[in-house]
C-alpha cells in the first residue's frame, strides 16, 4: 500500500495498513536491537522518505526535522546538489573505498575544504583522514598532539555536559596519561556564580593558574581541547573573550589548541567555523558530521609542524569513503557559495528573539541560548527552590570564593529533565522532531538545516511553543491533583 502523502509538516491519522507496518517495524527493532539505542526510544518513528526539513514516516505522518541527523545534515535531507554529487561518482565507475590513496574525488574535497579554513591555518595545514566518526577524529587529534609534543596530559573542560571529549579522551589515555577538566564558563549555570565577563575572566584565571602552578599536580599538557559551542552539553556558546584567552594561554606555553568543530562547523553557528566568531586560529581542528554531506566522514586538520606521524600510524579502513567526500565537497561549496552561514546568523538571531518571548511567558523555560541555527531551550522546575549548588550562591560556598551580592545573577531553578522529555513528546505529536541535551537532558535542542525557510522557522517555533504550553499545563494539572490528594 503506498504511503499516504500529507501537506508539509502535517500530522494526521495513518491508514490502518500503514500504521500496522509502522508498529511491526518498531516491535522488531525493540526485539532485535541493542538496549543501547537512544534516539529510537524518544522518537518512535519509521522514516521512509525525506526531503529538506521534512521526514515522512511509514505510517504516513510527516515531521519537521530539527534534529538533522544530530547536526549532520547541513543542507537537510537529500539535497539535490548532494544527490547529484553522489550519482556522478556512482555513474563514473570510481572505486568507493580507496583507503588513503589519492583520487580526483579526494583531491576536490581537500581543495574545497582548504578554501573554507580560517586563513591563519589554511596556509600551513595538513589534513588527516581517520575513522568516519567524530569520536575517531577526537582520538586522532589527541594522539597527534601527544606524538608532536612528547607529552601525554590533556586539558578539557567540564560544566558543559558530556559532549564527545570525555569518552574518547579517557579511551585514548594510558596509565600515565592525565585528562584534566577545568571549569567551562557560562552565564546561566556559571561555575563561579557570577556569569558574564566576570565569570569568563575567572575561568581563564583558573586555567592559567593550573598551567603555571608547579604545585597544581598538572604537568605541561600535550594539548587543550575545547568546543566553541558544546551541543550535547546543552548548547552553551563559549564567550569570545574567553576563547581568545585560551588561545593566548596555549600559544604562550607551546600547548596545541584543538578545537572541536564536529557539530558547530559548516555554517551551523552563523560563521563557517565557530572559532571565526572570536577570531581564533587553532592549531588543530576536529571535523565530522556535516563535512560528509550526510555520509560518514571525519578528518583532523592541523598545522604542518605538528605532523609527527609515522607511516601507517593511526589508520582506519573506512577513511577513503569516496561517496562521502563527493557529498562533502558539494555541501561545503553550496554553503560557501550561497552564504548560508550568514543566513543562519540572521535567522537564528530572529528565532532566539522569539524564543525569549516563550521564556517570558512560561516560568518553566529557564534559559534560551545559542548561536546561529544551533539553539537550546533549558527547561526547569519553577516550583522548586533555586539550585544553591549551581547559581550565584554556589560561588560563596567555599572559603575564599567571591561573596554573593545584590548584583549577582539570579540562581537558576533545578533542571527538569522529565519536563523536557514531555516537551519532546508533545513536539513529536505535533509533527516536530527535536533533540535533548545538557547535563541533565533538560535542554531542548534545535538543529534545523541551514536551508530552512522563514515560513518553516515560524512553523517550528509555533509547534515548539504549543508543545511547551501543553507539557506545562499537564504538569500543573498533576501538581494540583497531588495537592488535592494531600
Amino acid at each position: 500500500m503506498p504511503v499516504k502523502a500529507l501537506p508539509d509538516g502535517a500530522v494526521d491519522d495513518a491508514a490502518p495498513g500503514a500504521r500496522s507496518a509502522h508498529e511491526g517495524i518498531l516491535r522488531r527493532q525493540s526485539a532485535r536491537e541493542s538496549a543501547a539505542r537512544t534516539y529510537a526510544r524518544a522518537l518512535p518513528i519509521v522514516p521512509v522518505r525525506a526531503r529538506g526539513l521534512t521526514i515522512e514516516g511509514a505510517d504516513g505522518r510527516r515531521y519537521l526535522d530539527c534534529l538533522s541527523g544530530a547536526g549532520t545534515l547541513a543542507l537537510g535531507h537529500n539535497h539535490p546538489v548532494v544527490l547529484d554529487a553522489i550519482r556522478k561518482v556512482l555513474d563514473s565507475g570510481a572505486p568507493l573505498n580507496v583507503l588513503d590513496l589519492a583520487t580526483p574525488v579526494k583531491d576536490a574535497f581537500i581543495t574545497e575544504l582548504f578554501h573554507t579554513l580560517p586563513p591563519g591555518l589554511a596556509g600551513r595545514a595538513r589534513v588527516r583522514f581517520c575513522g568516519p566518526a567524530g569520536s575517531d577524529a577526537v582520538e586522532t587529534a589527541c594522539e597527534l598532539v601527544r606524538a608532536a609534543t612528547g607529552r601525554t596530559g590533556l586539558i578539557a573542560f567540564t560544566g558543559a555536559g558530556p559532549g564527545r571529549a570525555p569518552g574518547p579522551l579517557d579511551a585514548s589515555a594510558g596509565p600515565l596519561d592525565q585528562v584534566v577538566r577545568l571549569p567551562y564558563p557560562q552565564d546561566y549555570r556559571c561555575p563561579f556564580g557570577v556569569g558574564g565577563e566576570r565569570g569568563a575572566d575567572l575561568a581563564a584565571h583558573w586555567t592559567a593558574s593550573v598551567l603555571d602552578d608547579p604545585g597544581s599536580g598538572v604537568p605541561a599538557p600535550a594539548g587543550m581541547i575545547v568546543e566553541p559551542v558544546p551541543g550535547e552539553g546543552g548548547v552553551i556558546p563559549a564567550p569570545d573573550t574567553w576563547l581568545r584567552r585560551m588561545r593566548q594561554l596555549t600559544a604562550d606555553r607551546s600547548v596545541p589548541l584543538i578545537v572541536d568543530e564536529i557539530e558547530t562547523g559548516v555554517g551551523r553557528t552563523g560563521a563557517f567555523w565557530a572559532v571565526e566568531h572570536s577570531g581564533v586560529t587553532p592549531d588543530v581542528m576536529v571535523l565530522s558530521k556535516a563535512i560528509g554531506g550526510s555520509l560518514p566522514l571525519a578528518v583532523v586538520v592541523h598545522r604542518d609542524d605538528l605532523d609527527a606521524w609515522e607511516p601507517g600510524a593511526d589508520t582506519g579502513t573506512f577513511r577513503g569513503n569516496q561517496l562521502a567526500m563527493a557529498a562533502g565537497t558539494a555541501t561545503l561549496a553550496h554553503v560557501r557559495e550561497n552564504r548560508l552561514a550568514e543566513r543562519a546568523a540572521a535567522l537564528g538571531a530572529r528565532m532566539l528573539d522569539q524564543l525569549q518571548e516563550l521564556a517570558r511567558e512560561f516560568p518553566c523555560v529557564g534559559d534560551v541560548r545559542g548561536r546561529g541555527l544551533m539553539i537550546g531551550v533549558e527547561l526547569v522546575d519553577p516550583q522548586a527552590e533555586p539550585d544553591a549548588g549551581r547559581g550565584a550562591r554556589a560561588a560563596g560556598d567555599g572559603e575564599g570564593d567571591p561573596p554573593v551580592t545584590a548584583d549577582s545573577p539570579r540562581r537558576p531553578h533545578p533542571a527538569a529533565p522529565d519536563l523536557a522529555a514531555d516537551v519532546q513528546r508533545e513536539c513529536l505529536r505535533r509533527g516536530l522532531i527535536v533533540g535533548l541535551g545538557g547535563r541533565h537532558a533538560s535542554v531542548v535542542r534545535l538543529l534545523p538545516p541551514l536551508t530552512i525557510t522563514d515560513e518553516q522557522a515560524v512553523a517550528v517555533l509555533d509547534r515548539l511553543a504549543d508543545a511547551v504550553r501543553a507539557a506545562a499545563r499537564c504538569r500543573e494539572v498533576v501538581r494540583q491533583q497531588r495537592r488535592t490528594r494531600e
